[in-house]
């Protein structure tokens, strides 16, 4: 049977062409009387930039949680029937793009797992950096045998925590989770719940976001602001770096499990994160158009035209217009309904290549020096395709300028780069990237003046992308990688029957089953 387009969206603009790949979006909301998978799945349509390889919601009505996961966006995995299924006054939702472990329907959230009292449903924004360790504690704890998630084929670090979380009969959920959660290294914002209770958790950094929203009738929290804002939900406060929360019928409680060491990412500023998003107090639009206007300071030249790598680029080139005093204009069109397609181009086609993304409004273009801004460089074809593209369009000149730091260093927190090897940045320098790109000059933001732009002390900031420092330690080598608990050699044994381990909870067995 041949396949059918997937239609997971795709931010390169080359075929094959691998940008920086982005973190996963959790939603969760305990809302009595809502209808909470609908808010749940419109949460998940504002967070689809941060995941489109599988979409999932699990509900709970007090006696029962049900999930329903597929691979896909989030509005083709989900429709009017599926939704109204999924009833109840508890929801989390998920949408993954894979930092740990293979893209497949098993690796989807949220995962599901036994507690001493019930059932857990649970979705992670992040990756954990001591997935080998936390193979050792699961065996140590549950035995060699492989259960649950683990035993029907889950090869996330996700599925390592839902382990942990099961706990014994004299741990409630929340006690086993303040056990649990200081044994985690790594990013990690987590939304989960058992049959009544929402809670929220985030690593003791705030590598990643996690927000906390008010409903008229209940709690949300969600990936970013944008999230709260589709819902109806006031923004209350971030969940703070090293909180638990819980949310249930009497009320709002928070436990601190580890004392702050925040360093949030910046490359969530830079490009991760909706521009509508609030970050830690600074709106995220601003700080990029501020990144623009600095890298115009540190940068400048003559040109007659700021053009944006679409849409990523356009605060940025802003910025940049403002401050440089050369008009922004559109020199680029961008195909609205861009997602990854089965249909094979010929060679033809495939040499055109970002053409299918991207086309240069050619009367814009024609004769003129520009600016083109964008917000990282990876690889850096698709900015050699791109500028070969403007100049065939009678571009008089190409400068090209860029709104983070060379990429040099792998991210271990929850993005998924090029390996180190890929990455242009650490054989060339910036003259010798802009030769090899074909621009007539290139320009990098300083790390300081993308740092200031964000209004963040820089020690409060993870950077290690940028500069190979990283804030949370790193393991050996060989236990570090994206696929690490695929490795046959790990102490899990033989998996067991993965619905066994869940037969004397109080639900879920039923959503164990593919859809």
């Amino acid at each position: 049977m041949p396949l059918r387009p997937d239609g997971r969206l795709n931010h390169d603009l080359m075929p094959g062409e691998k940008g920086p790949q982005d973190a996963c979006g959790v939603f969760g909301v305990w809302a009595p009387g809502e209808e909470v998978a609908k808010l749940t799945y419109f949460g998940l349509y504002s967070l689809q930039h941060r995941g489109q390889e599988s979409a999932g919601i699990a509900t709970s009505n007090g006696e029962q949680i049900l999930v329903y996961k597929d691979m896909g966006l989030v509005s083709q995995v989900f429709d009017e029937t599926a939704l109204n299924a999924l009833t109840g006054h508890i929801a989390v939702g998920h949408c993954r793009y894979s930092t740990t472990g293979g893209v497949t329907w098993e690796n989807a959230q949220p995962t599901l797992g036994p507690t001493a009292s019930g059932t857990v449903a649970l979705g992670h924004n992040g990756n954990l950096t001591n997935t080998a360790a936390l193979v050792d504690l699961v065996a140590e704890r549950h035995g060699a045998q492989r259960r649950g998630e683990l035993a029907r084929g889950n090869t996330t670090d996700t599925a390592l925590i839902t382990a942990l979380f099961a706990g014994d009969a004299d741990h409630t959920l929340e006690t086993t989770a303040l056990e649990v959660l200081p044994r985690l290294r790594g990013a990690f914002s987590l939304v989960f719940m058992d049959e009544n209770t929402l809670y929220a958790a985030r690593d003791p950094q705030g590598v990643r976001p996690l927000v906390l929203g008010r409903l008229e009738r209940g709690w949300v929290v969600a990936s970013e602001t944008p999230a709260l804002d589709i819902v109806g939900a006031s923004y209350v406060r971030d969940v703070e770096p090293g909180e638990l929360i819980c949310i249930d019928a009497e009320g709002l409680r928070s436990t601190r499990f580890a004392p702050v060491e925040r360093a949030t990412c910046v490359f969530e500023y830079v490009y991760l994160a909706r521009p509508d998003h609030t970050m830690n107090g600074r709106s995220v639009h601003a700080a990029r158009v501020e990144m623009g206007r600095a890298l115009a300071r540190e940068h400048p030249v003559d040109a007659d035209l700021v053009i944006a790598t679409p849409e990523s680029g356009t605060p940025a080139a802003i910025g940049y217009a403002t401050e440089s005093g050369i008009p922004f204009g559109q020199g680029l069109t961008k195909n609205a309904y861009v997602g990854r397609t089965f249909i094979q181009p010929s060679d033809t086609l495939r040499q055109l290549g970002i053409r299918l993304k991207l086309n240069p409004l050619k009367e814009n273009v024609r004769g003129r020096r520009l600016v083109v801004v964008d917000d990282s460089i990876v690889r850096g074809n698709t900015q050699r395709a791109l500028i070969r593209m403007l100049r065939e369009a009678g571009a008089a000149e190409v400068h090209v300028r860029i709104s983070s730091p060379p990429v040099k260093w792998p991210c271990f927190y929850g993005i998924d780069f090029a390996s180190r090897a890929e990455l242009i940045a650490n054989g060339l320098s910036p003259d010798e990237i802009g030769q090899s790109l074909g621009a007539d000059s290139l320009g990098y933001i300083s790390a300081e003046g993308m740092i200031a732009a964000t209004e963040q002390p820089a020690s409060q900031l993870c950077a290690a992308c940028f500069t190979g420092k990283y804030p949370i330690e790193l393991p050996p080598a060989d236990q570090l990688g994206k696929h690490l608990l695929e490795q046959a050699e790990l102490p899990l044994g033989a998996p067991e029957d993965g619905l066994r381990s869940l037969a004397v909870s109080a639900g879920g067995s039923g959503a164990l089953e593919r859809p």
